[in-house]
């Protein structure tokens, strides 16, 4: 049996069916958590806060959003996909934030986790709409997480690359030989981050112990970060 570190503990997960979303709910509820998991894509301004109002007591947020990252040259970004990326990834971020954060302010208890991409620690060509919106994941997450630190709420990310998932890194990619060349050299793990790996950490950033981090941001990238 898993170490129940989230043992009665009640997590809502956004996105459960994309991206790090459904090995995040099997893992959370392995370390005893109730989780809530949301599917909602959470493009409508109201719909962040009737998925937390449905979900009652929430003692940890897991900030969970995805969507296919656009390739375009920067000079052909059109404004619907520039609108469309950040529409998904960052216009739900601070409406979830007002929705938990009022509860877990007053309780002077909770997390959220914002599971976000190291595309928005190194350049990566054709990424600017994608790289731009996940980069104004991760500064949210640095200022509103030391602006609740004082209440002991606790606000992280995870920015990753090259870990195990069906959005990014789906199975036909995976068996690319190209894509295997690519990772030998560019990642210095020599392989992708598993699944479980990632998720694990993740439940131990949403623990009791990891209560001294604040506003962080965590690369979990096999290395990719530090080449």
């Amino acid at each position: 049996m898993a170490n129940q570190i989230l043992l009665g503990k009640r997590v809502l997960i956004t996105h459960a069916d994309a991206f790090m979303g459904p090995v995040l709910c099997e893992v959370f509820a392995r370390h005893g958590a109730t989780v809530t998991p949301s599917t909602d894509p959470l493009l409508s301004a109201g719909a962040p806060g009737a998925i937390v109002g449905a979900a009652g007591h929430i003692d940890i947020l897991v900030a969970n959003l995805a969507m296919p990252a656009p390739t375009t040259a920067a000079t052909e970004v059109s404004e619907d996909e520039w609108e469309d990326t950040f529409a998904a990834l960052v216009h739900p971020l601070p409406r979830l934030f007002r929705a938990v954060l009022p509860a877990m302010l007053e309780r002077r208890s909770g997390k959220i986790l914002v599971m976000g991409s190291a595309a928005a620690l190194r350049g990566i060509k054709r990424t600017s709409t994608y790289a731009a919106a996940r980069g104004a994941q991760l500064a949210y997450v640095q200022a509103v997480g030391v602006e609740v630190a004082p209440h002991n709420v606790q606000v992280n990310a995870i920015a990753q690359n090259f870990v195990d998932n069906p959005t990014y890194f789906p199975p036909d990619v995976q068996s690319n030989p190209k894509f295997q060349e690519r990772l030998k050299r560019e990642v210095p793990l020599g392989r992708l981050v598993g699944a479980e790996e990632d998720a694990e950490f993740a439940a131990y950033l949403c623990s009791e112990p990891a209560g001294c981090f604040v506003g962080q941001v965590f690369p979990v990238c096999g290395g990719w970060v530090q080449r």
